[in-house]
């Protein structure tokens, strides 16, 4: 193949050649649906780093990576007997068309919230049709994804949990927990002594930072602040202002070391100072 106007069925031709066991690619041939999980994973970060840049060029490149990745599970899907690409397209379609019936159908919803809560109640039907009548219930929690990065997971078990009252009704509760979590940590990690070993000890600091990470997840959702969003903001600001302190040591790492760090503290003000 040489460059050229690339449609879905080349992509789908490319991927199969990839793994053909006659003249396949070596790499592409030992792969599976676990091995090639983390490298999709990858590619939902990369997307979404190109829209927080606001790099549309990259965004597109990103974006082709991140259904190559959709390509190469339906690929081995395929090989498998499991399904093909044209079922995901199906799926989705289907899916669209039925949670949209204000679009496509005859409902007439006007508010976010009404939206939101027709989209949860076909879901849940969705869910009862799939699994059928069970004996026993199933947990409300079970179908929040446990590869999702911790903090998003956490903010959608919260959500869940709410849904049937089990949440606090305003913020000032969440900012007591969070200074009762913290209080604990401290204790922890000042309780050396009381605890049979270091094992135990950290072990009993990872629990109760754990703890304090979760309510702070609690926080952002009653903010209605994306913390994973927040997150990739204050790691971009550190980013900047350290980069401010290296070129005031013109990118010297033996000079950087040797600073003291009252002066690099003094230059992180000078970057907050610039902002």
């Amino acid at each position: 193949m040489v460059d050229g106007e690339y449609k879905i069925d080349d992509l789908k031709a490319i991927m199969a050649q990839l793994r053909n066991r006659d003249g396949g690619c070596p790499w592409d041939l030992k792969q599976d649906f676990k091995s090639i999980a983390k490298y999709t994973i990858e590619e939902a970060y990369e997307v979404v780093d190109a829209i927080e840049r606001g790099h549309y060029e990259d965004l597109c490149e990103e974006l082709g990576d991140l259904l190559f990745q959709v390509i190469y599970h339906a690929q081995m899907a395929t090989e498998e007997n499991r399904f093909e690409f044209d079922d995901v397209v199906n799926q989705i379609c289907a899916k669209l068309i039925r949670r949209h019936p204000h679009v496509f159908g005859d409902e007439t919803l006007k508010t976010d919230e009404a939206i939101a809560g027709m989209w949860e109640r076909i879901k849940a039907q969705e869910k009862k049709e799939r699994v059928g009548d069970q004996i026993t219930p199933s947990s409300l929690l079970d179908n929040v994804p446990v590869g999702m990065t911790a903090l998003t997971r956490a903010i959608k078990l919260q959500n869940k949990a709410a849904k049937v009252g089990f949440d606090w009704p305003t913020v000032g509760p969440v900012i007591e927990k969070i200074e009762e979590e913290l209080l604990e940590l401290k204790e922890v990690m000042g309780d050396a002594v009381a605890e049979p070993s270091i094992r135990a000890q950290k072990s009993r600091q990872v629990e109760e930072f754990g703890d304090l990470l979760f309510v702070m997840a609690n926080l952002a959702r009653h903010l209605k602040i994306d913390p994973e969003s927040a997150l990739r903001g204050a790691n971009e600001k550190f980013c900047k202002r350290f980069a401010y302190i290296e070129q005031a040591f013109d990118h010297n790492r033996q000079a950087l070391e040797k600073a003291s760090l009252e002066e690099m503290d003094l230059l992180w003000d000078e970057a907050k100072t610039k902002e």
